[in-house]
């Protein structure tokens, strides 16, 4: 290479033994991994900061700098489109270039032109120009640094891995990533069935449409009257060996009246599950994730380096627009908990003043008023404080969950949880209620923020179900920032030791009948039709790190026969709530009501299969801490997309201190996360939770504006909010893929970021499916190490 000039080489010399780095000037690429070349000469050429503009034709074409690292031998299928116009003297190397059209091109030509040439740039091309950034691209991806028999295999498994989530996802009509559903569609005889938001029939959205939805001037809950419920269907219900069975007739003797819903096979799910158990601990398969995912960190902070301040000045240029006023989701936090420790206690003392005369609790069969539950404590409301509520988190909580749990309890007294934070009492939960409405208040004045409050169903006894709608319906618990989750605790072996529940089944069946009853008589559960309406689905919680005795399989015994006082295991508790809501939705399609989704808690603690059962039923999950253990499970979760709400302030608390918690690793990888509260009764000390949550992230671990909004962006996406309130907070595309999705004008996420995660994520998937599809790969000879030549001259 000569010292003046810098000369574009042929194509065989792109054949290197090592890896190269080349800087060099790229026509504008398309979605493709493969870059294609300027067919035509350049005309007038003109430089644009690293980006230079040339006349083709009538049009501009655009080009930018780019860095390649080629891997061993290049692909000889990208050898034509990787010759391109090869520019060094960017880095003082020469001073004209000889592209592959042959033009001899000064350099100092691109910086005169400039400020004659830039005003005639077509406005229709501004669009595109904000979603080209400085790639880093790795030529022959197919060799990743394990033998080619473990590239195969761990191909394999993953994608047989993907099949079985999409296979579970589809049969409960619960959402699945549309990038990794095209991808293996590739590979399957028979389409797959993604049931996104699409098949809702809702009246789109217009593009320049505002960013706050419409809603409905009255309330939800006023005005229904019983005679305008749906019809009534007549059918029948019985579970069997844990499964609800629908008959179209009451009598449920006759099995001819079945309705055909279907359901997961027992057998295929502990076979699937046990598949992916041995998948996670292969260790071949393990070293490919983990350099996969090695790789998806260090590719996040090359982008950073050559595209931060592209996204910066993106944003800056988006009027109105920042971090404040896009929408945020609070996708984790329990509604007995919702409140800061402040607001609990001010709360409490203006009962005391307003209501000390009213009874408020039976003990013994003895009615007390407030007053008197009080003056049993021996205390005033002048000596209430939030250091005698007590109910802050601290450094004693650290992995000791039971200890955790009192701090629910005010002042150490249950009776006080009793009257406060509990819907069914001797108030009916008012008290409750209206700390609740007070948060919702809070959360409409800050207009951008939105939380998906849980709300708890032990399965004790038939009637909790339309209790709790009977709650929510008369004291009007209801705001358009707020959906409903549903969680059930993990508490069977409590109930049975008490002698609540005869069997497990028992418990299956006030947890799921009352929901059944309500889908097909809604006029006999007018309330708890209501109620559901705003339901997006469940959750199931309990302390994970709790031993489990008993292992999940074929010789378990069925709901009915699970009579013993030891807890069943988390993957059946899973499997058993997925199965029946499975069958539910079916039903509820075919009625025309909306579907439910399964959200557990789901790696916060305990072992990683909890993981696998979630990877496998789950739309999105809470916590997911226990990732950064499972490489394997990682590197599904983040082709699948799987949502995951976590919450550090929390972990911090109970289970890992903060500055070792995996979610920046997470979000540099590309996994789907979301930050979210969990307790801010126990963890936070602001009015604005969330806030807080982001502002103590952003500190900690140095996000940028981009990332923050990045995060807003997923937790929308990850939540249960209606698909048109969605087409407005985001945009009516927000359901395409890549950057046509993407509304910065809505979240203030630049098109820069939204196309770096969806080229990677698609590059990752053309990686497996390709192997998958092809065993013609050359295989990696041990000699090919990852070295840098820098060259010389």
């Amino acid at each position: 290479m000569g010292g003046s000039e810098a000369v574009c080489p042929p194509p065989s010399c792109l054949r290197l033994g090592v890896v190269s780095v080349i800087f060099f000037v790229l026509c504008a690429p398309p979605p493709s991994p493969h870059f294609s070349s300027c067919s035509s000469g350049l005309g007038d050429v003109f430089w644009e900061g690293e980006r230079c503009h040339h006349q083709r034709g009538h049009g501009w074409h655009s080009c930018h700098s780019l860095v390649v690292a080629s891997l061993g031998t290049a692909s000889p299928s990208c050898q034509p489109q990787v010759g391109l116009l090869l520019l060094l003297g960017h880095m003082g190397i020469g001073q004209t270039c000889h592209c592959p059209t042959g033009h001899v091109c000064p350099l100092r030509l691109f910086k005169e032109q400039n400020d004659s040439l830039v005003d005639h740039v077509p406005k229709e091309r501004e669009a595109l120009l904000e979603r080209e950034f400085q790639r880093v691209t790795i030529s022959g991806e197919e060799k990743c640094g394990v033998p080619f028999t473990d590239l195969l295999d761990a191909a394999k498994s993953v994608v047989k891995a993907l099949f079985v989530r999409e296979k579970y996802m589809g049969l409960s009509l619960q959402s699945f990533c549309k990038t990794t559903a095209r991808y293996l569609q590739e590979l399957s005889e028979k389409p797959l069935e993604t049931h996104g938001y699409e098949e809702v029939p809702e009246t789109p959205v217009a593009a320049d449409a505002p960013v706050h939805p419409p809603f409905a001037d009255q309330h939800p809950y006023e005005m229904w009257d019983p005679k305008n419920m749906p019809a009534d269907l007549g059918f029948g219900l019985k579970m069997v060996d844990g499964v609800v069975h629908v008959y179209t007739k009451q009598d449920i003797t006759d099995k001819s009246t079945e309705l055909d819903l279907p359901y997961p096979d027992l057998q295929e799910f502990i076979a699937d599950m046990n598949f992916l158990m041995a998948l996670i601990i292969n260790g071949p398969i393990k070293s490919f994730c983990y350099r996969r995912l090695q790789y998806l960190s260090n590719k996040f902070q090359m982008h950073v380096l050559l595209n931060e301040m592209k996204e910066l000045a993106a944003q800056k240029k988006v009027p109105h627009r920042d971090f404040y006023n896009i929408r945020k989701v609070d996708t984790h936090i329990h509604a007995s908990s919702c409140m800061n420790q402040k607001h609990l206690l001010r709360f409490i003392k203006r009962a005391m003043k307003k209501h000390l005369d009213e009874i408020v609790h039976v003990e013994k069969g003895k009615e007390q008023t407030l007053k008197e539950v009080f003056e049993t404590m021996n205390l005033t409301a002048y000596d209430l404080s939030v250091d005698t509520l007590d109910v802050h988190a601290d450094r004693n909580t650290f992995h000791r969950f039971d200890k955790f749990n009192a701090k629910y309890n005010p002042i150490g007294e249950s009776i006080l949880r009793e009257i406060f934070i509990k819907t069914d009492n001797r108030v009916s939960g008012k008290y409750f209620a209206h700390i609740i409405k007070e948060v919702m208040a809070d959360l409409e004045e800050s207009k951008y923020q939105n939380a998906e409050l849980r709300l708890s169903i032990y399965g004790r006894s038939r009637d909790e179900w339309d209790k709790l709608a009977r709650w929510a319906v008369s004291h009007r618990v209801h705001s358009n920032n707020v959906r409903w989750l549903v969680q059930v605790p993990r508490l069977f072996d409590i109930y049975r030791t008490k002698k609540q529940l005869a069997n497990f089944q028992e418990m299956l069946e006030n947890i799921f009948l009352p929901l059944y009853e309500a889908t097909i008589h809604p006029a006999q559960h007018p309330e708890l039709h209501l109620f559901l309406e705003h339901v997006d689905g469940f959750d199931s919680v309990d302390d994970e790190s709790k031993p489990e005795h008993h292992i999940f399989n074929l010789d378990s015994p069925l709901p009915g026969n699970w009579v013993e006082e030891d807890n069943p295991p988390y993957s059946y508790y899973l499997y058993y709530m997925y199965a029946n809501m499975t069958v539910l939705n079916h039903l509820r399609r075919k009625r025309g009501f909306h579907t439910f989704v399964l959200r557990p808690h789901c790696g916060e603690a305990g072992p990683i299969h909890h993981l696998v059962s979630g990877f496998m039923v789950s739309e999105n999950i809470s916590h997911g801490l226990l990732l950064r253990k499972a490489p394997v499970l990682q590197y599904l979760y983040y082709l699948a997309q799987i949502g995951i709400a976590m919450s550090p302030l929390s972990n911090n608390s109970l289970f890992l201190s903060y500055h070792r918690n995996p979610l920046p690793e997470y979000l540099s990888r590309g996994l789907m996360v979301s930050l979210s509260t969990d307790d801010p009764l126990q963890f936070h000390f602001t009015k604005e939770p969330l806030m807080e949550e982001y502002s103590i992230a952003t500190q900690v671990w140095k996000l940028s504006s981009c990332d923050m909004c990045e995060l807003a962006r997923n937790s929308v996406l990850m939540s249960g909010f209606s698909h048109k309130v969605k087409s407005y907070w985001l945009g009516p595309n927000y359901l395409k893929e890549g950057p046509e999705g993407n509304d910065i004008r809505r979240t203030n996420v630049p098109d820069i970021r939204v196309s770096y995660r969806f080229e990677t994520l698609c590059q990752e998937l053309t990686l497996i499916t390709q192997a998958v599809q092809s065993a013609e790969l050359e295989p990696i000879q041990e000699e090919d190490l990852l070295t840098i030549s820098l060259g010389t001259h």
